[in-house]
C-alpha cells in the first residue's frame, strides 16, 4: 500500500512542476518513476512510444500506464488487475489535480493581470525553460533502447529518425502517416 503514497507524491511533483506539456515532463517522469525502480528504462521508452500513438496527453497516458504496472513491480503480492486499476486511477487523478488547481485559482489572476510586467516576466522566463525541457526529452530518448546497441542498429535507427525529421520539416505529410511509414520501415529493415 505504501506504493500508492509514493506514486501520489511523485505525481503531485510531476503535476506541479511539469511545465510545457508532456515532452517537457519526460525527464521529470523518468527521474520520479524509473530511478526508484518502479519500471525499467525499456518500459519507459515503450510507454513514451505508446503514449504518442494513443489519444490524450502523454503525461496523463503515461501516468495511467505507470499506475497500472508500478504496484506489481514494487510488490509481487499486488499483482492482480484490481491493484493496477486502482494505481491507474490514482496516478491519473493526481497528475491532473495540480493543473486543475492552477487553472482554477491562478487563471483568474493571470487573466486579470496579463498586461502586468510581473506576469509578462514570468512567462518570458518560462518559455525558454520549456524549450530546454523539450530538448532534454529528445536527448533523453536517444538511448540504446530506442536506437539499438550495435552500430548497424544505430545506423538504421538514425536513418529512420533523420528521414522522419526531414519529411516532417519539409513536407506537409501528416505526422500519422510518418509514424505509420516509420513502423513499416522498421518492420522491413529490422
Amino acid at each position: 500500500m505504501i506504493i500508492y503514497l509514493r506514486l501520489i507524491w511523485s505525481y503531485l511533483k510531476i503535476g506541479f512542476f511539469g511545465f510545457g506539456g508532456g515532452y517537457a515532463m519526460l525527464a521529470l517522469i523518468e527521474n520520479e518513476i524509473v530511478t526508484p525502480g518502479w519500471i525499467t528504462e525499456k518500459m519507459f521508452t515503450d510507454i513514451v512510444a505508446i503514449s504518442q500513438m494513443t489519444p490524450g496527453p502523454i503525461g496523463i497516458n503515461s501516468a495511467t500506464y505507470i499506475g497500472y504496472v508500478a504496484p506489481t513491480h514494487s510488490d509481487a503480492a499486488m499483482s492482480g488487475p484490481l491493484w493496477g486499476i486502482l494505481g491507474s486511477i490514482i496516478c491519473t487523478l493526481v497528475v491532473v489535480l495540480p493543473s486543475f488547481l492552477l487553472v482554477r485559482y491562478a487563471g483568474h489572476y493571470i487573466l486579470k493581470h496579463h498586461d502586468s510586467d510581473a506576469v509578462k516576466g514570468v512567462f518570458s522566463g518560462l518559455r525558454p525553460v520549456v524549450v530546454g525541457l523539450i530538448a532534454s526529452a529528445a536527448l533523453l530518448l536517444m538511448n540504446s533502447e530506442n536506437f539499438g546497441s550495435t552500430p548497424p542498429e544505430l545506423t538504421k535507427s538514425i536513418a529512420i529518425a533523420a528521414a522522419a525529421l526531414g519529411v516532417n520539416l519539409f513536407t506537409k505529410i501528416h505526422p500519422i502517416y510518418i509514424i505509420i511509414a516509420a513502423g513499416f520501415a522498421g518492420w522491413l529493415i529490422f
